[in-house]
């Protein structure tokens, strides 16, 4: 087989002549992580993962990030379930966001494989923090360059009445930790980061996660954080990528958002997550 990179419109590149449970070679999988740095989502297709091989692969990246809000894989405990059942309303990851920004050493990035799909539907979004950030105008990007953002998970996974783990109807389990959430204190990082692998600025902020800019009140960055996901919400910044059995997504946490399309009710959808440890942002 010959490694072939496609990049898509938008964020992210398709990548084909690869077979991620093969032991790569030293030499393709650097060329993996020049993709990944560059494109900030990569995409597979027709591929034949088991469980252990889908971990053996995330531990070629770097450790890995045991999740504390989903529920784990009933032997392996690396692989977070993303699951919505057939009667369930609600599903994981149903609006823009960034993985693990409420964390102090935010998440390197998520690997996805597909296990059970519905019929039609269930499609994820990305958009790409790069392309978001290069289309401001300089003199924008120079006011952002001094900010920080406040970041949170209790409003998203803790126990007021409204979040994931309350809304969740009992058919479908529950969704969140509200112990694990509750103890997190809220994390700053800058707006814009340094992207540690490839050295572009990228905007990190995300309408689920991100609360308000350090030392703002709530009111006063609600117009601006707006602002700033309209413009990651931009559709010339985003990829719509479409599962079929086989197919596996790994994002950049850093480098990108993403959104699980919620259109399949009736239906079941399984989804493995591995989702890898980090290193500290910077501006």
């Amino acid at each position: 087989m010959t490694l072939r990179i496609s990049p898509l419109p938008g964020v992210g590149a398709e990548i084909t002549g690869v077979d991620l449970a093969a032991d790569l070679a030293d030499s393709t999988f650097e060329t993996l992580r020049g993709a990944f740095a560059d494109h900030g989502v990569i995409f597979f297709r027709d591929q034949t993962l088991s469980e252990a091989a889908h971990i053996a692969f995330a531990r070629r990246w770097a450790p890995i990030n045991i999740n504390r809000f989903f529920a784990a894989h009933p032997v392996h405990p690396e692989i977070a379930l993303v699951t919505k059942e057939q009667a369930q309303k609600d599903n994981i990851g149903g609006g823009w966001h960034t993985d693990h920004s409420y964390d102090e050493v935010p998440a390197m990035g998520s690997i996805l494989v597909a296990r059970e799909l519905p019929p039609s539907g269930g499609n994820t979004l990305f958009s790409s923090m790069y392309a978001a950030y290069d289309a401001l105008s300089p003199g924008f990007r120079e006011m952002l360059g001094g900010l920080n953002a406040v970041h949170s998970a209790r409003h998203v996974f803790g126990r007021a009445p409204d979040t994931a783990y309350n809304r969740t109807d009992a058919s479908g389990g529950r969704i969140g930790n509200p112990d694990a959430a509750e103890a997190l204190t809220d994390v700053v990082h800058p707006v814009v980061i340094t992207h540690p692998l490839s050295g572009r600025r990228a905007l990190y902020v995300n309408p689920a996660f991100t609360l308000r800019f350090d030392g703002w009140t709530v009111e006063e960055s609600r117009p601006l954080l707006q602002q700033l996901y309209a413009q990651g919400m931009n559709p010339a910044c985003t990829q719509e990528f479409i599962w079929r059995p086989g197919s596996v997504a790994f994002w950049d946490n850093r480098a990108t958002w993403h959104f699980a399309r919620n259109d399949y009710h009736g239906h079941r959808r399984e989804m493995h997550r591995i989702t890898l440890e980090g290193e500290p942002l910077s501006a």
